[in-house]
């Protein structure tokens, strides 16, 4: 936010419903991606945004492809880092039993019945150079407020959510920030779906970025190169 506030662009980072310092939903149980899409066109009205460019990571990158669909007229472009466009339907369903079936595989860390998965974490492991105690103390003291249920329900309650989307086509530019060490890459057929011709059925005007050494969190790795990579595209499609 600092990085594009300093080249001259106005910033907002909303805390969708029961994430970071927002309100929990009235009926925590029936929220979805509808209400978070909902609540984008809101802001953006509100603070009288004719356009805006939406910039997205991880869960947040289905809600603002979808944004960006429902409503092209209100966006310039879209960034997402880390998640490629999968078009609603039986595409996503199917990415995500090839999810399943991926961490089902006997590599992957399985808690046995007397533990949790996180009893299998090593805590003499230091945190990643990237990420700070202060980093840790900041994000802990968020979810201390509101807690994982809401933020970790939602996006799976919304696998098979209707939107009315006959043409589920991103008409708008798209930069996509993807990390070469990122565990999505790893999901079935993923990798093959990103370099061919298919995801651009979707998104036409598409550009692909990949960090080498990058993982999942390839913000907080490499923040002046993403940085970069987000106002170079902001500066190129200013006018559209």
């Amino acid at each position: 936010m600092i990085a594009v506030a300093k080249a001259g662009y106005r910033a907002i980072a909303p805390d969708f419903r029961d994430y970071g310092l927002s309100e929990i939903p009235q009926e925590p149980e029936k929220a979805s991606f509808s209400d978070l899409i909902k609540d984008l066109l809101i802001i953006v009205d509100s603070l009288s945004i004719s356009k805006a460019f939406i910039v997205a990571k991880d869960f947040g990158a289905r809600p603002g492809y979808l944004f960006a669909i429902l409503h092209p007229e209100r966006v310039r472009g879209v960034v997402a880092i880390g998640v490629p466009f999968l078009p609603p339907g039986p595409s996503l369903a199917f990415a995500i039993r090839n999810i399943y079936i991926l961490f089902s595989k006997s590599e992957i860390p399985i808690a046995p019945e007397d533990k949790e998965i996180m009893d299998l974490v090593d805590e003499s492991h230091p945190l990643p150079p990237w990420f700070s105690e202060e980093d840790l103390s900041a994000y802990a003291s968020l979810y201390e407020k509101s807690g994982f249920h809401t933020a970790l329900q939602v996006p799976y309650r919304s696998i098979n959510e209707q939107f009315g989307i006959n043409n589920p086509k991103l008409d708008v530019p798209v930069l996509v920030i993807m990390g070469e060490k990122d565990y999505v890459l790893k999901f079935p057929g993923m990798e093959q779906y990103i370099s061919s011709e298919k995801v651009k059925e979707y998104v036409p005007d598409m550009e692909l970025t990949s960090l080498p050494e990058g993982t999942h969190f390839a913000q907080e790795q490499f923040p002046e190169q993403v940085n970069e990579l987000i106002i170079k595209f902001l500066s190129k499609h200013n006018h559209v």
